[in-house]
């Protein structure tokens, strides 16, 4: 760490080609007459050169911290591994960049409680949150107690909330282009499974029916590995009845190719399977998983383009929808 005192304004100001003055102004929290590039140049060259301390008490102090945070829910599905998730960590690969071509500073939290992020981002005076994968209710309750604005990157929303931006994806379509290739290639016994049968989840079964033209059997999973282990083992026969498996994530799509496999079932020889989301684990299995994939890249850019509007306009809003498309892998066959 370099000594401060040794640290000289001047220094800064002649290595950059910029006044003191404006240094020190960076250095201050005033930054309204310099442009955003400038600011950024300084910002950074101050970090490099030890006043890490003096910065993060400017920023903290200054009106506009210039700090996004990435909130992800913490759910007990994740079994205390949440950032390990493959669908979670691209998320977070792809905001990242986005909030850092938009000039601003990236903090992670992982949080069991919505309602926690109240006193969270007062503490560290934050400009925005991006949240992935809490509940309608919750994102409200936030809202409700909340002046900083957020958008909704992952979580099911309905629509018709004050002050709220979601970026979702077309859940329903991503289930109906499955079921329609399922269809195509011969499949007439299909079963989804899913942790539960509302929202996002929901959606995705009731794309997968209308894809099929019928509607498709459902086996709602425990959330937990070991307990999903000894259900699957129970309903093994029930599972070996049909065709086709729909999982509505990779992470149950995996999790179930892998099972059966181990039971002694092919796949996609005995049964096909599609998962969802398009996560990178999707090609480190084998056969490679058909899985919905979305489209991350342009999912983070829109999150940090609606944040940046709202941080600008306090009173707007917007949903945006990002289109998914199907990649047909190894895992899934016609029936012969």
């Amino acid at each position: 760490m370099w000594d401060e005192s040794k640290v000289r304004i001047i220094d800064i100001a002649r290595e950059l080609g910029v006044s003191t003055a404006t240094v020190s102004n960076v250095l201050h929290g005033k930054t309204k007459k310099i442009s955003d590039e400038t600011v950024r140049l300084v910002e950074r060259k101050l970090e490099e050169r030890g006043y890490i301390p003096n910065m993060a008490s400017t920023l903290l102090g200054r009106n506009n911290s210039r700090i996004i945070a990435i909130i992800v829910n913490d759910h007990k599905k994740y079994e205390g591994h949440v950032f390990e998730d493959a669908f979670i960590s691209a998320a977070i690969n792809f905001l990242y960049d986005e909030i850092e071509r938009a000039g601003y500073f990236t903090m992670l939290k992982k949080a069991d409680d919505i309602m926690g992020i109240v006193q969270f981002s007062t503490m560290w005076n934050l400009d925005g949150l991006v949240l992935i994968g809490f509940c309608e209710d919750e994102y409200q309750n936030l809202r409700d107690h909340i002046r900083i604005p957020f958008v909704v990157y992952d979580g099911f929303m309905a629509g018709g909330q004050s002050r709220i931006s979601v970026v979702k994806i077309d859940d329903f379509d991503g289930g109906r282009q499955a079921g329609l290739c399922l269809k195509e290639m011969g499949h007439t016994s299909v079963l989804c499974i899913a942790d539960n049968e509302i929202c996002m989840d929901k959606d995705r079964y009731d794309g997968l029916c209308e894809g099929l033209g019928e509607k498709a059997d459902f086996l709602k999973i425990p959330m937990e590995t070991e307990s999903r282990k000894t259900f699957y083992q129970a309903q093994l026969d029930f599972i070996r009845a049909h065709t086709a498996v729909f999982a509505v994530s990779d992470y149950y799509a995996i999790d179930l190719m892998l099972f059966l496999l181990r039971n002694g079932v092919r796949v996609p020889g005995d049964i096909s399977i599609i998962g969802f989301d398009g996560s990178p684990d999707c090609l480190k299995v084998s056969p490679p998983l058909a899985s919905v994939c979305q489209n991350n890249g342009a999912r983070a850019k829109k999150a940090v383009e609606l944040l940046c509007r709202m941080i600008a306009e306090p009173d707007f809003q917007d949903t945006v929808v990002v289109p998914v498309k199907l990649v047909v892998r190894e895992s899934v066959a016609a029936r012969r």
